[in-house]
């Protein structure tokens, strides 16, 4: 049987996969740059937009000319 991977995720579980703190990962969804899913008093943040957030990051880095 195939494991499903979850597409939401609570914010602990967020901040460990982005390697920081669950206040770092409450400001970015308060900045809008991660979006939260509420599911009655439960929040939770999507994988999907997990993987955006990295990317958008990446390609900041790289568009960045260096020295």
């Amino acid at each position: 049987m195939t494991a499903i991977e979850p597409l939401l995720i609570t914010i602990p579980e967020a901040a460990s996969a982005l390697a920081l703190c669950e206040r770092t990962v409450r400001k970015l969804i308060r900045r809008g740059e991660l979006t939260q899913v509420s599911i009655g008093r439960s929040v939770r943040i999507s994988t999907r937009s997990l993987e955006q957030f990295v990317a958008a990051r990446e390609s900041q880095n790289t568009e960045t000319p260096a020295g």
